[in-house]
């Protein structure tokens, strides 16, 4: 398997557009980029139907291209039959490194597992209404509705406000302490980076954005429960409760 989150990694973007919104590209080809080149971009639908008529300018905007897949039965899903059959070719034709596969729909958790037995990423993108089994099956898991919050615009009162919820977070502090254990030396000090590697590996679907954070650092310094300390460019973690050896 490829190396994780590399500038040229090759991508294959492919979205149900019965299950995605408009509103979240500019966010989802943004956090694409930081994974690598999106080789290509696809989104499924049946485009004679009005409900899909907002996507029309962002698709001519980010220069995706819309298949059309008709609705032979109702109730039956023909758009993601196509976009399975199409992931399966473009996985044969072993161009692509990784996948990006965009819906809240469980039906693509096999899909996602078959990929993943090629040996290939599979990035997966949903609202937090996404089943787990979905969830599970991809490398990483990213929440959409991420990508339409103001994340930048966390004031001093609302980080204090949050603090006090983060700390009543049991899974989020013991995920964050069981990371800092792994990565920490006899002193109880860990690098941040191994620490959030530890953490993805652990928690796919674990993003610091979901809390209301850009980054992993706001959002342990936020908690209040672990000290930081700055060195050479680097950011250090420690839980409070680790005494230092003399």
């Amino acid at each position: 398997m490829a190396n994780e989150s590399d500038a040229n990694l090759p991508l294959a973007v492919l979205i149900d557009a019965d299950n995605a919104n408009p509103s979240i590209v500019e966010g989802l080809l943004t956090e694409v980029a930081k994974l690598g080149t999106a080789s290509v971009k696809r989104i499924y639908g049946d485009w004679t139907t009005p409900n899909l008529s907002s996507w029309k300018s962002v698709l001519l905007e980010y220069a995706i291209q819309p298949i059309q897949q008709f609705r032979y039965t109702s109730g039956k899903n023909a758009t993601d039959s196509a976009m399975i059959i199409d992931a399966m070719d473009l996985l044969y034709t072993g161009n692509f490194s990784g996948f990006c596969l965009v819906s809240s729909d469980s039906d693509f958790t096999r899909l996602a597992a078959r990929i993943r037995e090629s040996g290939k990423w599979v990035y997966g993108f949903g609202e937090r209404k996404t089943p787990r089994a979905f969830v599970s099956a991809c490398d990483r898991f990213i929440y959409t509705e991420v990508f339409v919050q103001a994340q930048d615009e966390v004031d001093k009162a609302s980080v204090s406000a949050k603090a006090k919820t983060l700390r009543g977070n049991t899974k989020l502090i013991n995920l964050i302490r069981s990371a800092i254990e792994a990565a920490s030396d006899e002193n109880g000090w860990a690098q941040l980076s191994p620490v959030g590697s530890f953490i993805n590996k652990t928690a796919n679907d674990f993003d610091p954005r979901n809390y209301g954070f850009a980054k992993l650092s706001e959002l342990v310094k936020a908690i209040g429960l672990f000290e930081i300390d700055r060195r050479e460019h680097r950011i250090y973690v420690k839980d409070n409760r680790k005494k230092t050896k003399s």
